[in-house]
């Protein structure tokens, strides 16, 4: 049963999904289109010596090349869209130009440097093979602190930004005077995204206006990208996105090849198609993590932290990010107290460039590391001070709301205390000193590790629902926000029709068309279900005043909306939403046919909750088995808890997958070692254990239906429940602390270490 009290069948979009009628950007580019091929940086640092495209321009099939050259003899502008942060001291960070295509240098593997048109895939490919180019390799800078090799004139220090929050000196003197004090460096890995659809995208011209569909997280952001570098007015363009197969953020944001793809469907004057290959996106996507914090926590005689710091170098990649604050600064600074009372707080970041692939926001935006920080130093701070992991935690709770936290952020509810208590009993941890004392009489080493999590839901408050009414009984939902397989279209739907009565079967989601939509925040940060049901709920408002009004002389007064149908109190007559549509069709009023609204969402929600794992480990090889793992959440309220369960699970697997098996590997020279998945492991199936979940909800006052959202929840809690269940067993053999990933390789060695 779903929240409605109604029976829920499959997910609407599984039907076509299941059967291959799924609309992936791929699958509808127009009959005939050309094709595009990248040629790419092969080396991490370098000046372009020569590059000579003749011999492409002669293969077989290929209709053009085009290089930095030709686009900004067109007019295309190369720079893309970079943000800079404001520093301590006021001043901006650093801006340099990111080119569409590179333009006397490159700075990563796999950077576009020329693009090739051709009639088949095959003719563009041996098109790339004939460009001949010289590179004078330049230093390549790798190392994640300040200093070496310079990217960039615009950072000589290789600094891109500098981030603070807090009161560094308060904290300082709260940290000399604490009774304890513990620290730990915590590793937080760079990772591929891996979205089952690789990126790709497809442009075509149509009466002197540029349609893009791309297989992105939102129409605008795309839209406004190709305005500024195209120098087109907003109304010649419409971006569409159709089905989506994974975004995780990764594909919230453009890209070089889009722009290229524009450029080249203008010039030959046909439409042009792009789909990366799987080693393509591991070369080019952006990627996530990839910092290193250093952690420490004061606390006073009776174990209530005193202060915390933490001090983070990040690692950008070889360009800015391309939102306003990249993940590891502002975002990172939302949820840095997590769940505690902690009133001295300061948090430094510095990020740097390197000679890799750009690391942006995506699988969490920043509060993944900052619980996985957090947690990981509470967890280590109870094993070294000998307190309780649970009543460390009970002990600093937030208990008093509305809650005011260092960052800004106003916690407007919660009960902190009853979900870890729910964890503690449905996990049975009174029974774990038993499963450790078995699987040590096995060989086997057995760790438990706890995680207590809130994350902020961002992204823009503001969205907007329109609903069409349709001669054949048929009712369009207009969305701003985009499905990447989350089941927006099932969850919108059934809620609507909740709101309405319309049958849920009579309903259609129109979502990702910037010419059907005109305004919206696209997908991520948790925010879709939240923000878009918040509007739709202020268009059916709209809905029943309007038709109210209407229908009244009809009735014989004013109607009131009850049970799916308009009445009027002494009267048994009824009037559905879809009757009084036809009803205002017939009388002309096509004004009451469509209709639309706004709203805001008045702050955020903060869902949160308490992860628990258990591991076990095979001191012979440093194999680890994730054995047992349940959850708590505080989402408020659940509109589809069917839904909501597959977003957790998903989320687990991702956490659990970084801090286990994934990392992404370079050379000593820059080059990807991991550009495949026969070299970058991802979690299967196997490798997890039974999600046990459950749910405490306390209503959030942030939005009308009390919700908080949870896409990316699971991954948020994940990361330092596992790394800490790791460490908990590692520490049984003397092993006083171990980061990500935890290879049976890394874990044999540190084992092996102690052991010495």
């Amino acid at each position: 049963m779903d929240a409605f009290g109604k029976a829920q069948g499959g997910r609407i979009e599984d039907r076509r999904f299941l059967t291959g009628q799924g609309r992936y950007v791929d699958d509808i580019a127009p009959a005939g289109a050309l094709v595009a091929a990248f040629f790419r940086a092969p080396v991490a640092h370098a000046r372009i010596a020569a590059l000579d495209v003749s011999g492409a321009r002669e293969v077989a099939g290929v209709r053009a090349v085009f290089t930095a050259a030709d686009l900004e003899a067109a007019g295309v502008k190369l720079g893309m869209r970079g943000a800079t942060v404001r520093g301590p001291d006021g001043r901006a960070g650093a801006a340099p130009e990111r080119p569409v295509l590179a333009r006397g240098t490159v700075r990563f593997v796999g950077e576009p440097v020329a693009c090739v048109v051709a009639e088949t895939l095959a003719a563009a490919r041996d098109g790339v093979e004939a460009i001949a180019a010289e590179f004078e390799d330049l230093p390549v800078k790798l190392d994640l602190a300040p200093g070496g090799p310079v990217l960039h004139a615009e950072a000589p220090d290789n600094i891109a930004y500098r981030y603070e929050l807090g009161d560094a000196p308060a904290v300082a003197a709260a940290l000399a005077g604490s009774a304890h004090r513990v620290q730990v460096r915590v590793e937080d890995s760079r990772i591929i995204v891996a979205s089952m659809e690789p990126r790709g995208a497809f442009a075509e011209w149509q009466d002197g206006r540029l349609h893009l569909c791309v297989n992105g997280q939102g129409v605008w952001n795309q839209k406004g990208q190709l305005a500024a570098q195209l120098d087109l007015a907003p109304d010649r363009i419409r971006v569409t996105n159709p089905d989506v197969g994974g975004g995780f953020g990764m594909k919230a944001m453009a890209y070089p090849e889009y722009v290229v793809l524009a450029h080249a469907a203008r010039a030959l004057g046909a439409p042009v198609r792009w789909i990366a290959d799987r080693s393509e996106s591991m070369l080019t996507d952006n990627a996530g993590r990839d910092l290193v914090s250093e952690v420490e926590l004061g606390f006073d005689a009776d174990f209530r932290i005193t202060a915390y710091r933490v001090n983070t170098l990040s690692n950008l990649g070889a360009y800015n990010s391309q939102f306003g604050q990249p993940i590891q600064s502002e975002l990172f600074s939302k949820v840095m107290t997590g769940l505690y009372d902690i009133q001295a707080a300061h948090l430094a970041v510095q990020g740097v460039y390197t000679n890799t692939t750009q690391v942006d926001a995506y699988r969490g935006a920043g509060r993944p590391e900052a619980i996985c920080a957090l947690e990981s130093a509470m967890d280590h701070a109870a094993r070294v001070l000998g307190v309780d992991r649970f009543e460390l935690r009970r002990r600093n709770f937030v208990r008093a709301f509305p809650y005011r936290t260092v960052a800004g952020e106003l916690y407007d509810v919660g009960d902190f205390p009853r979900v870890l208590a729910g964890l503690a009993a449905r996990a049975d941890v009174a029974g774990f000193a038993a499963r450790r004392a078995a699987s040590e009489a096995r060989g086997m080493l057995r760790g438990m590790g706890l995680s207590c999590y809130i994350e902020a839901i961002l992204g823009a408050p503001d969205e907007a629902a329109q609903v069409d009414f349709h001669a054949d009984g048929t009712v369009s939902l207009r969305v701003g926000t985009q499905s990447n397989g989350q089941g927006h279209e099932t969850v919108y739907a059934r809620f609507l029709s909740s709101e309405t009565g319309i049958p849920v079967e009579a309903i259609r989601v129109v979502q990702g068309d910037s010419d059907l939509i005109p305004t919206g925040g696209g997908t991520g940060g948790s925010r879709s279900v939240t923000v878009q049901t918040h509007a739709t709920r202020a268009t059916v408002a709209q809905m029943v005043a309007a038709y109210g009004a209407f229908l009244a002389p009809e009735l014989g007064g004013d109607p009131a909306f009850q049970e799916g149908a308009f009445r009027v109190p002494g009267s048994n007559r009824a009037v559905t939403f879809l009757e009084a549509a036809a009803m205002a069709r017939a009388a002309g009023r096509s004004d009451l046919l469509q209709m639309r609204a706004e709203a805001r969402l008045p702050a955020r929600s903060y869902p949160n909750g308490a992860h628990l794992a258990e591991v076990e480990i095979d001191p012979e090889t440093g194999a680890i088995r994730l054995d047992r793992y349940v959850i708590v959440d505080d989402f408020g309220t659940l509109l589809a808890p069917d839904l909501v369960l597959g977003q957790v699970h998903g989320g687990v697997v991702q956490g659990a997958g970084q801090v286990l098996l994934e990392q992404v590997a370079y050379s000593a020279q820059g080059q990807p070692l991991t550009g495949s998945f026969m070299d970058y492991a991802l979690p299967r199936a196997t490798d997890m254990p039974f999600f046990r979940i459950a749910f405490e909800p306390v209503p959030s006052t942030a939005n009308t239906l009390g919700m908080k959202g949870c896409g990316e929840a699971g991954t948020v809690g994940a990361m330092a429940a596992v790394a800490n269940a790791v460490r908990d067993a590692l520490a049984t053999r003397g092993v006083a602390w171990a980061d990500m990933p935890f290879t049976p390789a890394r874990v044999w060695a540190a084992l092996n270490d102690a052991r010495s």
